[in-house]
């Protein structure tokens, strides 16, 4: 027992995710409806967990980010990360409606005349803008609106910078700024320890969705599934050009890029994925500066899996009821799915919330959104994936075009870190 437990965490991170994904599946397919009730609440561990950093790990590590860069870097870097993020959105609506155009999900499918299905109400735009600045800091930790937490950093960040260089001496705005680098390394530890629950929490979720959607709610469906996952793939094959483009060894990149990827598949969270895409950055030797800014924006602004997915629901929507999509709403689909995709990030329920808005803005019947329904895991899982990827695809460019270097073999900050994480 003892040898099978130092074997398990001498072994690499990605190696263990695999095995508890495969394992996962086996088991969700055969295990019957027990898997559910005996694995659910392990999944929901790892969730815990993981959300349990997520407030410290982008508070420190922004505030430290911004203290170690030049002021002017990092208004310039954060231009390019809004630029780059929006640009991306629209590519991925563009790919999706290219894809779902192609290939036409949903013809022959009849919409039921019972169906009805009553979406969530959109925030809308101004009022997540708005909620950028939060009404109170601790509401906004509590809350987990990574918005305001993100506005929080940067408004504590540079005042302590500012302090920094405006002191004569050293004095208590440094020893705030190392009580704050100290809290950040320690944040990176506690980091380190879940990792090793990582691949037990992705087998039990795993486990757990493929045993409640099974078999035949792929097939049902599978044309739908089929046309978004092959999207996906192209979308991930435009990012490795982004990054040759860049000078990016697309081999390095996805030595780190495979676990934050594999676990958001299983988690369905790109929130929730934000610590392993961190440590992901890190073992690239991208600077802090970079990856702490643009990560926790990512995880609440960019979202190309989710925009691809509305894409497809677009004209599947419209091929189940007739009416395939002229040039005219395509366009349309693009403006506001690009938006709504930013204005609805972070909100319980997003995909749907993104998919009934798009649909009522093009006028698109909600009903078929209950089609959709039935298969929101198993499109979610692949979305969210490249949501993650996504991400960390914008960090990697960034840091290229401010000149960094990424690192050939994977960056340890200490002998324990690189023991529970492994060679990738």
């Amino acid at each position: 027992m003892t040898a099978l437990l130092k074997g398990y965490m001498r072994s690499s991170l990605i190696l263990r995710v695999t095995i508890a994904l495969l394992l996962g599946l086996v088991v969700g397919l055969f295990g019957g409806d027990a898997v559910a009730t005996w694995l659910g609440p392990v999944g929901d561990l790892l969730l815990r967990l993981l959300t349990f950093l997520i407030v410290p790990i982008v508070l420190f590590t922004l505030m430290v980010g911004i203290n170690q860069s030049r002021e002017g870097s990092v208004g310039r870097m954060g231009g390019k990360v809004f630029a780059y993020y929006l640009v991306s959105t629209s590519l991925a609506i563009v790919v999706g409606l290219g894809v779902a155009s192609l290939f036409s999900p949903g013809s022959g499918m009849t919409l039921d005349e019972n169906a009805s299905f009553t979406a969530p109400e959109n925030p809308g735009l101004v009022d997540v803008v708005l909620g950028i600045v939060p009404s109170n800091i601790i509401g906004a930790f509590a809350e987990q609106n990574l918005l305001g937490i993100i506005f929080t950093a940067l408004v504590f960040g540079f005042a302590l910078l500012k302090l920094r260089q405006q002191a004569t001496q050293p004095g208590s705005a440094e020893r705030l700024y190392e009580v704050i680098e100290g809290l950040n390394d320690v944040t990176l530890k506690v980091m380190a320890g879940v990792l090793h629950v990582v691949p037990i929490g992705v087998f039990a979720i795993v486990a757990e969705t493929v045993s409640q959607q099974g078999l035949e709610t792929l097939l049902s469906l599978g044309d739908m599934v089929m046309v978004l996952y092959i999207a996906l793939a192209l979308q991930l094959l435009i990012y490795c050009v982004i990054m040759r483009l860049f000078g990016v060894k697309l081999r390095t990149f996805f030595r780190e890029a495979r676990t934050p990827m594999a676990t958001a598949f299983a988690t369905q969270s790109s929130s929730g994925t934000l610590p392993l895409t961190i440590n992901a950055a890190r073992r690239l030797g991208i600077s802090r500066s970079v990856y702490g800014f643009s990560l926790p924006l990512g995880a609440t602004l960019n979202m190309d899996g989710a925009a691809i997915r509305i894409a497809i629901s677009a004209v599947f929507a419209a091929n189940v009821i007739g009416a395939p999509l002229d040039f005219v709403s395509m366009v349309q689909i693009v403006l506001v799915g690009t938006l709504v995709s930013v204005g609805t990030a972070g909100v319980p329920g997003a995909g749907i919330i993104m998919i009934a808005t798009v649909f009522a803005q093009v006028g698109l019947p909600i009903e078929t959104v209950v089609l959709l329904t039935a298969i929101d895991a198993l499109v979610g899982m692949g979305a969210t994936a490249l949501n993650v990827t996504g991400d960390l695809v914008g960090t990697t460019v960034i840091a290229r075009s401010e000149g960094e270097q990424l690192s050939e073999t994977p960056v340890e900050t200490d002998e324990t870190s690189a023991t529970v994480i492994g060679k990738a």
